[in-house]
């Protein structure tokens, strides 16, 4: 995962910071504040604790209940009502999963037609050596999926404990988005995430409803199909450090990843087909490693970028607000950080940033974001195990 247990965000004792070629400002100008009490959060489900929460999703079509990743290997569903009393138990896989630290099962995505084939997916870490797995299971119910029904659509290895990523989406398209860190350590010491024959620090895009590779397929204008020699299909883009939640616009095409940084900047991305976002030679806006190419042709800057000077060191990507309860924040980018607790609102002007407004502070460990199916966002607090979801403050 991202910042679990502080692997990501002190980044391990061994990670060696290669600086140079710093950006001229590397302060983000000062985030406006709404007035107070405007935005708050709330826990939604009082009754209801979890453990290590890394995930909050809605099935497609479905506003009745909710199903909450616990990253020891467990999915639970519970009603979406404020005084539900407890929840079930959908999926549980802790056997197969290893986890600890930022390992673990990591994210959920349910098929587009979950109703009719009752197929979803799960990104998990397992085994020794350590890799990520991609598998589908079949619910029998709503509220019950059948353990047994696993099928793999692929694994990679992962050369390090931390760096796992595990986001993942269904676009508009059909087809799934994966979300891969770039395998962990300090500083992409295998240079990973601009290896375009590795699955690691990438954004990959698979067809699940195809046989060609077993039981999925690779959409034909994925970028690297018809490219050189041993480049890997899957890849969509690249250049990614460790992306901690992905997720696509409802009110349109954009899809968002926020990748967490090294030691200076956190950065957001707007992700598009066959993009770099510069990973290891850029942290954020500010060069990283080789300084010399840091400026290379083709390199995609973040749509924002900040330092970790106030304590702010480890995003978690969120959603773009698209629900009627809080008018302020319509369109809006909500995201948070895990470390500091602050959570803000990033607005756009095309994929140009118009501004980024503090929203809320001090809201513990913001491990993951989440949206209802009416647009309505969501957080999970990772330490307290609790889902708050972000409300009119003049009306709490």
């Amino acid at each position: 995962m991202k910042a679990i247990l502080r692997l990501t965000l002190i980044h391990l004792a061994f990670a060696v910071a290669v600086f140079a070629c710093k950006s001229d400002d590397p302060e983000t100008p000062d985030d406006p504040e709404l007035p107070e009490h405007t935005i708050d959060s709330k826990d939604v489900f009082p009754a209801l604790t979890f453990s290590q929460p890394v995930d909050l999703v809605q099935a497609p079509g479905d506003s009745s209940r909710f199903f909450v990743v616990e990253q020891g290997g467990v999915i639970k569903v519970f009603s979406n009502a404020e005084n539900v009393s407890s929840s079930a138990t959908f999926l549980d896989i802790n056997s197969k999963v290893r986890s600890g630290g930022e390992r673990g099962l990591l994210g959920l995505a349910f098929h587009p037609d979950f109703k009719t084939n009752g197929y979803f997916f799960v990104n998990y870490t397992s085994g020794t050596p350590l890799k990520t797995v991609i598998a589908r299971y079949k619910a029998t119910s709503p509220t019950q999926a059948d353990p047994n029904s696993e099928a793999v659509l692929f694994t990679f290895n992962q050369p390090y404990d931390n760096h796992n990523g595990g986001s993942m989406q269904f676009g508009r398209d059909g087809y799934l988005y994966i979300a891969t860190g770039d395998g962990g350590s300090g500083g992409d010491p295998q240079n990973n995430a601009q290896n375009l024959k590795s699955y690691l620090g990438k954004i990959l895009r698979v067809d699940v409803n195809g046989k060609a590779k077993g039981n999925y397929s690779i959409p034909a204008d994925n970028p690297f199909v018809a490219g050189t020699t041993g480049n890997l299909p899957e890849i969509y883009a690249y250049g990614l450090r460790n992306p901690w939640r992905i997720s696509f616009d409802m009110g349109g095409d954009k899809l968002f990843a926020g990748d967490v940084g090294q030691n200076e900047r956190e950065e957001i991305d707007i992700i598009v087909k066959g993009g770099n976002y510069g990973w290891r030679m850029k942290e954020g806006v500010d060069c990283y490693n080789p300084s010399s190419n840091c400026n290379a042709e083709g390199l995609i800057d973040p749509v924002h970028d900040y330092d970790q000077n106030d304590g702010d060191r480890s995003i978690t990507g969120g959603y773009v607000y698209r629900g009627a309860a809080i008018p302020a924040l319509a369109g809006k980018y909500i995201y948070g950080d895990y470390i500091s607790g602050r959570i803000w609102a990033l607005e756009l002007d095309g994929d140009t940033r118009k501004s980024n407004t503090l929203i809320m502070e001090g809201k513990g460990n913001i491990s993951s974001f989440g949206q209802d199916i009416s647009g309505e966002v969501y957080y999970l607090n990772y330490g307290q195990g609790k889902v708050m979801k972000v409300v009119n403050g003049n009306l709490n």
